[in-house]
């Protein structure tokens, strides 16, 4: 058994490629016979809103997918990242950085040969106390980063396979005192005994972060799946700019949830154009090896028909 989860931000509704995350989330945690967790991160708690949860929460049930015990919200789980943040800093393992958002673009896009592209290089790392002293005299605000000294760190993930990526100094708590998510999802994980972690593949390269954190911390290292996204037609990552792509925003057109699940199992080999179907139906056709390494493109206008990039 391995205890599954689904971990919405409230900050938006919930688009048909998100739904199908959390479906095959579903799928993997109840064919294993696990339980199945929900989270609401809302770490940011001014772009949070409960009415939005609210709704993904309804969009969720609409679907039938249930969960298990109470849901957990990040935000009322604050003493827990800075106890974990503190730890790591009493070790030695932080220190302020006090670059400014377009500072860190511009050090993360120059070539460093030890680090991937994008990665933030430690510019901070080797502030003495003269140099913090300047930056905060100056007005500037520091966030707390970890410092990773450039180690690799693998995990095998069940549709990707191996995985490796080296492991930049990531922000542990911004600026403005919030615990950072890469921090926060490792404590939430441990804590709600989850075991395996299905998401979209666009977190693929950044759960290595994840997996140093959770040793430092000397907590369980969880299962990974990441699976394909969904697209638009026109090739990009979906969202609210190709149309109706919610359930309440599909439900004018007349679509209705069944419709919604009948497309997502379509798209995932799980059954046939419009058969209509339901969670505990897919659950007997289910395999998590066989789960398809391609994206899914949706597209509202065509029918529903099941179509792949």
């Amino acid at each position: 058994m391995a205890v599954g989860r689904f971990a919405p931000s409230p900050t938006g509704p919930l688009h048909v490629g998100n739904l199908r995350t959390a479906l095959l989330a579903w799928l993997f945690a109840r064919s294993a016979g696990s339980a199945f967790v929900m989270r609401v991160e809302d770490l940011d708690r001014t772009a949070s809103r409960p009415e939005i949860e609210r709704q993904q929460l309804a969009d969720l049930a609409a679907l039938g997918l249930d969960h298990d015990g109470p849901v957990v919200h990040q935000s009322e789980r604050f003493d827990l990242y800075h106890e974990a943040i503190d730890r790591l800093t009493a070790e030695g393992r932080t220190y302020p950085c006090y670059c400014t958002r377009r500072e860190v673009v511009a050090a993360a896009s120059a070539p460093h040969d030890h680090l991937p592209d994008g990665a933030y290089p430690g510019t901070c790392r080797a502030l003495d106390i003269a140099g913090r002293a300047a930056h905060e005299a100056a007005g500037r605000t520091a966030a707390l980063r970890l410092c990773a000294d450039g180690v690799s760190r693998a995990f095998v993930d069940r549709v990707h396979g191996p995985t490796a990526a080296v492991v930049d100094d990531l922000v542990l708590r911004r600026s403005d005192g919030t615990p950072a998510y890469n921090l926060a999802v490792v404590v939430d994980d441990a804590a709600q005994g989850v075991e395996e972690v299905v998401r979209g593949d666009d977190l693929l390269l950044g759960t290595p972060r994840q997996v140093l954190v959770g040793e430092l911390l000397g907590l369980p290292i969880p299962r990974y799946a990441h699976v394909p996204l969904v697209l638009g037609p026109d090739g990009r990552r979906l969202a609210k700019r190709h149309g109706s792509v919610t359930l309440t925003a599909l439900a004018t057109g007349g679509r209705t949830p069944t419709d919604v699940l009948a497309a997502m199992a379509a798209g995932l080999g799980l059954g046939g154009p419009d058969e209509p179907v339901t969670p505990r139906l897919l659950l007997t056709r289910f395999d998590p090896a066989a789960v398809p390494v391609e994206p899914w493109v949706f597209d509202a206008t065509r029918a529903w028909e099941t179509m792949t990039r």
